[in-house]
């Protein structure tokens, strides 16, 4: 464990020299690999060896390809399946503030964004907001999916998605359910990215976007509200102001639906992910922590909702849905 951060740093690098894009077209030797790159010739061959060696290459006759994974996921930067844009904001962001989890432990503060609350700086700055957009859209790949079968979409007519980011995830549930009508919420820098989103998917005629901040403007009204990996971003007293405006938003009979790793079981072993999850919130968030699907229950209940219910989705998400 205690060298791990190694491996990951290889791979961060990669991504960020563009070697799985260098390679998108065809197997190449070494130096023409690092001149391509401009990689210093020294710690080049040991750089494309120790890929090779990890399973991120395939080394064959001297030439170095990637594998099908690596096509499939790092090589094309336009590609839907492309999950560079997180390994590039984990390697820029995330790496540096983990770095700094014992200063987080002892203060109890976050080490990111120097001090100032992370949604602000990300309004604040238009490249990192298209950073960030891109992270969330390569951490949503699966998920989205997940989402867009995992729930009875047929009785709904409008969904909200709270905190829409570019706007992938309404995309792929509109495209999956052609009667849905689709609202993205988010802040204002999000908007240029989200409408690119849409027109790219041809859903100009059927979504629209919302800029605010749900922690002053009132959440938009629709049939179904969907917060995708956005509670865990908050305090308690956070988290019942949003399920508070939630309720207030919705029709009698709507559905909130909520998305976020939770902690299970007896907090061992099966919720190492979800604790994993709550010490990010630490270092990088001023969120945190990660919760139960009891809690989450508790809370739900305390705003006025009924029928909660909780179902697995991709990976270590789970999906908790209620009725107002």
């Amino acid at each position: 464990m205690a060298t791990g951060f190694m491996s990951a740093q290889v791979l961060h690098a990669a991504v960020e020299t563009g070697v799985f894009t260098a390679l998108r077209h065809g197997p190449l030797d070494g130096e023409r690999l690092r001149r391509r790159l401009g990689l210093h010739q020294r710690g080049a061959r040991d750089f494309f060896d120790v890929l090779a060696a990890l399973g991120l290459l395939e080394r064959r006759d001297g030439l170095y390809a990637n594998t099908p994974l690596t096509t499939a996921h790092l090589s094309d930067t336009e590609a839907d399946s492309y999950l560079g844009g997180l390994l590039e904001f984990i390697g820029s962001h995330w790496y540096w503030s983990w770095g700094k989890l014992a200063d987080a432990l002892r203060t109890g503060r976050s080490q990111s964004y120097g001090g100032v609350f992370p949604y602000d700086a990300i309004q604040a700055d238009p490249e990192l907001a298209e950073r960030f957009q891109r992270a969330m859209f390569a951490a949503s790949t699966a998920l989205r999916a997940a989402i867009a079968g995992g729930f009875e979409w047929e009785r709904v007519g409008t969904v909200a998605d709270i905190g829409c980011a570019d706007g992938s995830l309404l995309a792929r549930l509109l495209s999956a359910h052609p009667h849905l009508r689709g609202i993205g919420f988010d802040l204002p820098a999000g908007a240029p990215g989200f409408h690119r989103t849409v027109a790219r998917h041809a859903l100009e005629d059927r979504t629209r976007f919302v800029a605010g901040d749900f922690r002053a403007a009132p959440l938009p009204r629709a049939d179904a509200l969907l917060f995708a990996h956005i509670l865990i971003d908050w305090d308690d007293d956070s988290r019942h102001m949003l399920l508070a405006k939630a309720y207030q938003a919705l029709p009698e009979g709507g559905t909130i639906l909520i998305v976020d790793t939770l902690v299970e079981g007896t907090r061992g072993a099966e919720s190492a992910a979800g604790l994993l999850v709550s010490l990010h919130m630490l270092v990088d968030q001023r969120g945190g922590p990660s919760y139960s699907a009891e809690e989450c229950f508790g809370w739900l209940g305390k705003a006025g909702f009924r029928d909660c219910r909780v179902r697995p989705l991709s990976g270590f998400d789970r999906l908790v849905t209620a009725v107002k």
